[in-house]
């Protein structure tokens, strides 16, 4: 179907859409309680216009759909395929990493503490997740200091002969040999789930009054083990700010922006006390409101096995806020609040969130705009160019044995790689494998075009492979007049960079940023050419094998493929499914069917 056919044919339901480019590559995800009317509001005349969403909506070619039972389903799905597919038009989490959690194998006869990098459904505590992971650290390396709990992963039935060395140095009671009884093991566990949960004063008061009572009954060596864990305690008590006499548990978020970048401060509040904060940010958020930007963070944040805190406080109102708190809550198996306090102490916390955030996204733009032009100056006095190249271009050349030779072109510009002026070249007027002759031809449509249109012009030129590609690199554009443009060659063995006025190629250092962005361009370079190669020898072995088919052209060949997907599921598809393809008769589905599962000879 044509998209002004999907358009017509949208349910009046909720659930998902995905807006793709002609070249299928998804270009925004998002979700709807109506699919008909939210995803024909882009297309109506009268809809608010702004930048961003106008050119979303010149690129859409096409149009998916998931129906869903209910609007929080579209959600959940919405923020799962969001972090799957990290469309180019949604607002991204540039945070990819998984924060850790202490996992007490509570599922354990005699319980250890570990680090996990995922929550599991295993019957096993987990504590955090801990921001940044040196807190996890710290946690981990004073809970052992602490409460002597077992690091092994032994079977424990007390009939060991002697302990190992962390009974000596007093980390461990020795289960392991009956020296610790079951009781006395599970009263050390006890301890430490209090402490992980943040109960550290009453934990404080406890171990004071057990360490009293053994200085009265003269067990001195008890009572110094005891007093060591009470100051332990109370020099973390002291390292935590406490910002609420309410012993309450909250998620503090605060959003500042800066043209199109954006930085959310999150404050951890666990019982009152500021335990830990994280800045997170965001690019390319142009044309978003804050509430926007707030709603794509809790979307994508906790949608990661982190659990919310009881009450969450905002800078912004969100979009849809009680079906977030919904949503929230089930993943916390406990009900959550979202709400952006106007006044009194919680505004208060989200005005020094902001006052947080705001700072990082200075520091945050300074170290980026600090570290490019640090490498453009490196690059600039390496390779002996006239100016700093602010554009670079890199090409590649692939084929197999000679066929289906293709050309690719990636821009690097401004820091980074530049992907709506990438392009790809399908050789013309090379006969068999030269990649000297197919560079050339490359090099020759993409600057001859440019010099007709007036089109950009880089910087630099780097091309993948040694002298050889080098000098066919310059021989083009010097034939173009374009002789004033540098040109270098990367080789990929020795990483050595080929210059028209050296004799010897250069060696950089290999923690050179200089050196890592030339090798990022021409292995994207590479990578590119390699997909489009790839691409094309699929379309070829597609093609190959169902224009063997007597009655198939090249009409029936697309409809079969766009509708079933794959040449492999046209193989497996029964007459029946193949007869409901448009443009495919029962005589020719019986036909293609015989074709696939005609018995061997």
């Amino acid at each position: 179907m044509t998209l002004a056919e999907k358009l017509a044919r949208l349910p009046d339901r909720p659930g998902v859409y995905e807006f793709r480019d002609a070249k299928g590559q998804v270009l925004y995800v998002g979700k709807a309680a109506s699919l008909r009317s939210r995803v024909r509001s882009y297309f109506q005349e009268s809809r608010p216009r702004d930048p961003k969403t106008d050119a979303l909506v010149r690129q859409i070619d096409d149009l998916a759909y998931i129906v869903t039972d209910n609007e929080l389903e579209a959600l959940m799905l919405e923020a799962n395929l969001v972090r799957k597919r990290r469309p180019r038009y949604n607002i991204i989490l540039r945070d990819d990493k998984h924060y850790p959690f202490l996992k007490l194998t509570t599922n354990e006869e005699f319980p250890r503490l570990i680090v996990a990098r995922r929550v599991q459904h295993d019957g096993a505590t987990y504590f955090g997740p801990f921001y940044p992971a040196t807190a996890m650290r710290e946690t981990l390396r004073l809970t052992r200091q602490l409460f002597p709990l077992r690091t092994c992963s032994i079977v424990i039935d007390g009939k060991r002969e002697r302990p190992c060395i962390q009974y000596s140095i007093g980390r461990c009671n020795a289960p392991c040999t009956g020296w610790e009884t079951r009781e006395g093991y599970a009263g050390t566990v006890e301890r430490v789930q209090r402490f992980l949960e943040g109960k550290d004063a009453d934990l404080a008061l406890q171990l004071t009054k057990e360490m009293e009572a053994a200085a009265a009954e003269l067990k001195f060596e008890r009572a110094s083990v005891l007093r060591d864990q009470v100051q332990a305690l109370n020099k973390v008590r002291e390292r935590q700010k406490m910002i609420s006499t309410e012993e309450v548990d909250q998620d503090v978020i605060g959003v500042v922006r800066q043209g199109s970048d954006a930085c959310v401060n999150l404050f951890f509040v666990r019982r009152g006390r500021l335990v830990g904060q994280e800045p997170f940010f965001f690019d390319r958020v142009g044309g978003s409101a804050d509430g926007e930007v707030l709603s794509a963070f809790l979307r994508q944040f906790y949608g990661k096995s982190v659990s919310p805190a009881p009450e969450i406080l905002l800078s912004e109102a969100v979009p849809e806020e009680a079906l977030l708190a919904e949503w929230l809550g089930g993943l916390a198996g406990r009900r959550v609040q979202v709400h952006a306090p106007q006044r009194g102490p919680r505004r208060e916390f989200v005005a020094m969130a902001e006052a947080n955030a705001a700072i990082a996204l200075q520091h945050h733009l300074l170290s980026r705009e600090n570290r490019h032009q640090v490498v453009l100056e490196e690059l600039r006095r390496a390779l002996n160019l006239p100016g700093p190249p602010n554009r670079i271009e890199g090409y590649d050349i692939s084929n197999l044995q000679g066929s289906e030779q293709v050309g690719s072109l990636v821009v690097w510009e401004n820091g980074g790689m530049k992907k709506d002026d990438y392009k790809r070249f399908r050789i013309r007027t090379v006969e068999g494998a030269d990649d000297f002759a197919s560079l050339k031809e490359v090099l020759g449509r993409r600057f001859a075009r440019a010099l007709e249109q007036r089109g950009t012009l880089p910087d630099l030129v780097l091309i993948d492979g040694g002298r050889g590609q080098l000098s066919t690199g310059l021989k083009a554009l010097g034939e173009l007049g374009l002789d004033w443009i540098p040109v270098v060659a990367l080789a990929k063995q020795q990483e050595e960079v080929y210059r028209a006025d050296s004799v010897h190629p250069l060696t950089l250092d290999a923690t050179s940023p200089a050196l890592h962005v030339l090798q990022k361009i021409r292995d994207e370079a590479h990578r590119f050419a390699i997909t489009y190669h790839k691409k094309l020898r699929r379309q070829r072995t597609v093609q190959s094998v169902l224009d063997a088919i007597p009655g198939v052209g090249p009409t029936i060949r697309t409809s079969l493929l766009k509708t079933l997907g794959s040449a492999r599921r046209v193989r497996e598809s029964s007459v029946a499914e193949l007869a409901a393809v448009p443009k495919v008769t029962p005589k020719l589905a019986q036909r293609i069917w015989d074709h696939f599962h005609a018995p061997k000879s």
